[in-house]
Order: structure tokens, then C-alpha cells, then sequence
């Protein structure tokens, strides 16, 4: 595993946002904690919200921004997995 990790889903030629993959594995959980329950807190808020109604455009721009905070949560958790695998 290469020290610096491109997080996926954007497509570019060049990454400018990287995992530290050598980063201590308690940052690097917290990092992935933190982006995964921020995503379920706004899902949950979202689900007892009518504010949106029908809305398809703005729930379809939620959706992209919860999913790239997804994304990177597992990227984190991934790193997370093989760092811990290595250790057996």
C-alpha cells in the first residue's frame, strides 16, 4: 500500500485529496467515524423533515454530497481493514 491514497469517485487525472495511509489507525477511524454519522444525521433528519417535499432536483444534490461523505468514510474504513489485517 502506497503512503498516499487518492479517495475514489473523482475523476481527474491528477488527485489532489489523499488518505494518509500511514496516519495512526485511531485518526484515521475517528476521520471515517466522523464522516459516516454526519451523513446519518442529516438522513435522519431528513426522513422527519417535509421541507423537501417533492423536490427531486434538491434531493437529488443531497444525495451527491452524502455519498461523497459516505465514500470517503470507507475509504478510511478500508485503509482502516488493511492496516489491521497486516497487523495479524
Amino acid at each position: 500500500m502506497t503512503r498516499y491514497m487518492p479517495i475514489t469517485g473523482i475523476d481527474c487525472t491528477i488527485p489532489s485529496l489523499l488518505i494518509d495511509t500511514e496516519a495512526p489507525v485511531d485518526v484515521l477511524h475517528d476521520t471515517a467515524a466522523y464522516r459516516i454519522r454526519s451523513v446519518t444525521q442529516l438522513l435522519e433528519t431528513l426522513s422527519l423533515s417535509e421541507a423537501l417535499g417533492g423536490d427531486a432536483a434538491l434531493l437529488q444534490e443531497f444525495a451527491k454530497v452524502l455519498a461523497i461523505q459516505l465514500r470517503d468514510g470507507c475509504d478510511l474504513l478500508d485503509v482502516v481493514g488493511r492496516r489491521l489485517r497486516a497487523q495479524l
